[in-house]
C-alpha cells in the first residue's frame, strides 16, 4: 500500500489547485486520483472546440436525473466532466464570480464561526489565481497562473443583443466580476490571449509540476471508499486498470469529486443519512442527514428565432466555412474559432432593474436546440436563454445501490418551488422583448419557440416545463454550516463533521448557489482551502512543539 501526505479524490478544478499548492508550497507528497482520462482531443484546446463534445460521452458522464412530476415526468440529462482538469477542460470557459450577496448568505449560514466567507475575503484568492488580459486592481489579478481574457471574435448577433438590451434599459457593464454583476456586456473566459487556447487548471497548475516527484497522478481511478482507523480518515480504496488498490494518507483525505460524486462517496463510506445507508445495508460510521441534500443548479429556458441572414454560427462547422475558419485560427489566431459561441450575457431582475439580479440572460448566435425537440429544421437563428440564478427548490443525491460504479440517483426538483417557475416566466417574457427590440429586431425573421401563438401564462409555463435544461452548475450537496444546523455536513473550514482528517473542497460545499457560472468560484474556494489545510498543519506543528 502506497503512502502519501494527502490523497485528493477528483482531478477537476478544485482537486488540481489544492494538489498543486500543497506540493509547491508545502513540499507535501500528494496522490491525485481522477476517474476520467488524462488525455483529450486537442480540439478541446480551441475556444470553439468544446461544442463538438457537448453531446458526447467521451469526456462527460451523462447523468439521467429522476423523472420530475412538476415537469410532466421529464428527467433532464446533466453532464459531468470525466477528464483531468474536470470542467475547466471541457466547459464553455466563462469566468464569472457571482454577486457579493451570495457570499453574505454563506456567512449567514455559518454565523459566528470565526471564518469569513464574504466576497471581500475571497477576492484575494480570485486575484492570486488570475492573469487578466486587460483588467487590473482592485478587482483583478495580473501574473497569476490562470489566464483570463475576452474572446477573440464576436458575432453581429451578440453585438446587436448588447445594444438591444441597452435600449430596453439594461446598462452596459465592462466587468461582471466586481461583486455586483448587473447590466449587459461581453463575458470573460479562461482563455490565454497570447495563444488563443483554453487555459485549464491542468495548464495553469499541474503542467508546471509535471516533473515534481511529490505529485502522483493516477487517471482512470475509481474510488470506492474512504478508509478509516476509528474516526480518522487514513486512505482510500480504488480500482484502476482492473486492479483493486489502496493508498494511505498520513495527513488528510480530500474530496474534490463534485456535487454528485462527493456525497455518493461519503455515503459509500458510511457517512450520511441513517435511513439511506440502512436501505443499502451500509454500516453507519457517522450520521450526517445533510449528505446529498441541498442540491442546487441553474436552469434555463429558451426563446428561439430564425434570422433573415447569416449573422451567427450556423453552418460554420462544416465544409468551406470550417476550412476557412480553421486556417484563420492556425495562421492568425483570430476568427470564429477564437469564440466559445456564447459571447455575451446580462444580469438583471426583469420586474425591477434596481433589485438584485434574478436572471442571467445569454445570447447564443445560433439555434441552440436539437431539431427533434424543436420540430423545425436547422437554420440561421438566435437563442436567448433565461437562466434562473438562485432557485428556491432544492434537490437531492442518493445512492442507486451500493455498487461504487453505479451512478447516483439525482433528483433535481426543477420548478419544485412555484417562485422558480414564476421568475423564469418573467425572464422569458423579457427575452421576447429583446428579440423584438432594435437592432436585433431587424435581424429576426420569426420566433419559432415558444412561437407567436403561445401567449397565455398556461401555455408559456408548459413551454418552460418542456424545454427547461441544466446550466451545468450543480452545487451544495455537502454544505458547510453552523454547529446547530442539522443538515450541515462541513465545518466552515471544510472539514467533514464527526470524523477527522477528511475535508471537502469542491462545489458541494456551497450553502447556496452563486449567481453566475461556477468554475471561477470553485477555483477560488480551492485556493482558499489549500490555505486552510496548510494553516492547520502549521497550527498542529506549533501545538505539538509546545507540548514537547
Amino acid at each position: 500500500m502506497s503512502n502519501y501526505d494527502y490523497i485528493i479524490v477528483g482531478g477537476g478544478s478544485s482537486g488540481c489547485i489544492v494538489a498543486a499548492r500543497l506540493v509547491r508550497e508545502q513540499g507535501a507528497r500528494v496522490l491525485l486520483l481522477e476517474a476520467g482520462s488524462g488525455r483529450y482531443d486537442p480540439v478541446l484546446k480551441m475556444p470553439a472546440g468544446y461544442m463538438k463534445f457537448l453531446a458526447s460521452d467521451a469526456y462527460l458522464t451523462m447523468h439521467q436525473t429522476e423523472p420530475q412530476p412538476q415537469l410532466d415526468g421529464r428527467g433532464v440529462i446533466v453532464p459531468q466532466a470525466k477528464v483531468l482538469g474536470g470542467g475547466s477542460t471541457v466547459n464553455a470557459m466563462v469566468y464569472m464570480r457571482g454577486h457579493e450577496q451570495d457570499y453574505a448568505d454563506w456567512n449567514s449560514a455559518i454565523d459566528g464561526s470565526g471564518i469569513d466567507w464574504s466576497f471581500s475575503s475571497l477576492l484575494p484568492h480570485f486575484m492570486a489565481i488570475e492573469d487578466n488580459d486587460h483588467l487590473g486592481a482592485p478587482f483583478h489579478g495580473v501574473g497569476g497562473p490562470m489566464k483570463v481574457s475576452h474572446l477573440g471574435h464576436f458575432s453581429p448577433l451578440s453585438r446587436a443583443y448588447v445594444k438591444a438590451m441597452q435600449g430596453l434599459g439594461i446598462p452596459y457593464t465592462p466587468d461582471f466580476n466586481n461583486g455586483n454583476p448587473f447590466g449587459v456586456g461581453f463575458m470573460q473566459h479562461t482563455i490565454d490571449w497570447t495563444t488563443r487556447k483554453r487555459c485549464s487548471v491542468v495548464d495553469a497548475f499541474i503542467t508546471p509540476l509535471q516533473n515534481d516527484p511529490n505529485l502522483t497522478i493516477e487517471t482512470h481511478a475509481s474510488v470506492s471508499e474512504v478508509l478509516f482507523a476509528g474516526d480518522k480518515a487514513v486512505g482510500v480504496a480504488y480500482r484502476r486498470q482492473g486492479k483493486e488498490k489502496r493508498a494511505e494518507a498520513s495527513r488528510e483525505v480530500i474530496l474534490a469529486a463534485g456535487a454528485y460524486q462527493t456525497p455518493k462517496l461519503l455515503m459509500l463510506s458510511g457517512i450520511g443519512p441513517e435511513a439511506e445507508l440502512a436501505r443499502h445495508e451500509i454500516a453507519l460510521r457517522h450520521a450526517l442527514p445533510g449528505v446529498g441534500r441541498n442540491l442546487q443548479d441553474h436552469y434555463e429556458v429558451p426563446v428561439v428565432a430564425t434570422t433573415n441572414g447569416a449573422f451567427g454560427y450556423y453552418g460554420q462547422d462544416k465544409g468551406w466555412p470550417l476550412i476557412k475558419a480553421g486556417l484563420q485560427y492556425l495562421l492568425f489566431k483570430s476568427g470564429p474559432v477564437t469564440t466559445t459561441g456564447v459571447e455575451t450575457c446580462a444580469f438583471f431582475n426583469p420586474t425591477d432593474f434596481r433589485a438584485t439580479p434574478t436572471i442571467q440572460m445569454f445570447c447564443v448566435p445560433t439555434i441552440y436546440l436539437d431539431r427533434d425537440v424543436l420540430g423545425a429544421d436547422p437554420d440561421h437563428g438566435v437563442t436567448v436563454n433565461s437562466l434562473l440564478l438562485r432557485p428556491k427548490a432544492t434537490g437531492s443525491v442518493t445512492l442507486r445501490n451500493r455498487d461504487p460504479v453505479a451512478p447516483p440517483q439525482v433528483d433535481t426538483q426543477i420548478f419544485g418551488h412555484p417562485d422558480d417557475l414564476a421568475t423564469t416566466l418573467g425572464g422569458l417574457r423579457f427575452a421576447r422583448k429583446v428579440i423584438a427590440a432594435e437592432p436585433l429586431r431587424g435581424m429576426v425573421a420569426k420566433e419559432i419557440f415558444p412561437g407567436p401563438d403561445i401567449s397565455s401564462e398556461e401555455d408559456i409555463a408548459a413551454h418552460c416545463r418542456r424545454m427547461v435544461k441544466t446550466g451545468y452548475h450543480p452545487v451544495g450537496t455537502c454544505r458547510m454550516g453552523r454547529d446547530d444546523d442539522p443538515l450541515a455536513v462541513l465545518h466552515p473550514d471544510l472539514r467533514v463533521r464527526g470524523v477527522q482528517n477528511l475535508r471537502v473542497v469542491d462545489a458541494s460545499m456551497m450553502p447556496n448557489i452563486i449567481s453566475g457560472n461556477t468554475n471561477a468560484i470553485v477555483m477560488a474556494v480551492a485556493h482558499r482551502a489549500a490555505d486552510l489545510i496548510m494553516g492547520n498543519e502549521r497550527l498542529q506543528s506549533e501545538q505539538q512543539e509546545a507540548v514537547a
